[in-house]
């Protein structure tokens, strides 16, 4: 008999790429670039991959666009209608949890080449501080301290964040790093795309603490975008840190 998965042809299709997400001292940041590619085409230069699951958490999707915002709505669906029957929101556990049966349901389409695998952050009002998940293309659920990155430009950014975070550090600078992170990426990865000045497109970010999700406004962002812009000019490369442990810009 004809094998016509054997036999199909690959679909070029939007993929997102790169998610950072960051803790500090009272909650969490999460941050994505604008850019979706389809193989070797800029497919969308302003799509919007990190989006608030619910009150007090977010996800960063990265993969196969289409799929990927669609798990989202549904996973935002699930936790409202959770809420609203049970008179109580499920633990970021529990929301952890939930979403990676979502990509394990997924699997099909992943062994197809077009997988899904996000990243998952909130602040835990049973621990007062953000935490951050992320995944494999099975449903693995995985904690990730600290700092994590996903998404074709994620060893760069992952690079990054590992030489600016400070666990001391204030939601602006857990942004600051953040954007550096999503920078670097950007100067690496073809797929990942830098704040665009001329069209005034700027990387998505959303902070998470007691007080629940937040996304920052376009103006704070593009001042916090030519700040950054402004030291690059300086050092191309980026901020350092020496041996100290402190950032040098």
């Amino acid at each position: 008999m004809f094998d016509r998965a054997r036999h199909a042809q690959p679909v070029d299709v939007p993929h997102g790429t790169t998610i950072v997400a960051s803790q500090f001292a009272d909650g969490v940041v999460m941050a994505g670039d604008r850019r979706a590619t389809m193989g070797n085409v800029i497919a969308q230069r302003d799509i919007e991959k990190v989006y608030p699951a619910d009150e007090y958490s977010v996800v960063g999707i990265a993969g196969t666009a289409g799929l990927a915002v669609e798990m989202v709505r549904l996973f935002q669906t699930e936790l409202e209608h959770f809420e609203k029957i049970e008179g109580t929101s499920l633990s970021l556990e529990g929301k952890a949890n939930r979403l990676a049966s979502f990509i394990r349901g997924n699997l099909g389409m992943a062994f197809q080449g077009l997988a899904v695998v996000p990243l998952f952050a909130g602040y835990d009002h049973a621990q007062e501080k953000g935490r951050i998940f992320s995944y494999d293309v099975t449903g693995g659920r995985y904690e990730e301290h600290d700092y994590h990155a996903v998404g074709s430009g994620s060893p760069f950014a992952r690079g990054s964040l590992k030489k600016l975070y400070r666990v001391d550090q204030s939601d602006v600078d857990a942004v600051r790093v953040c954007l550096q992170a999503l920078y670097d990426a950007a100067d690496d990865d073809s797929a990942t795309g830098g704040p665009d000045l001329t069209r005034g497109i700027f990387p998505v970010v959303y902070i998470v603490d007691a007080q629940g999700v937040r996304r920052l406004a376009e103006e704070d962002m593009q001042a916090l975008v030519d700040q950054v812009v402004a030291q690059r000019y300086r050092r191309p490369d980026g901020p350092v840190a020496d041996e100290t442990g402190e950032a040098q810009s």
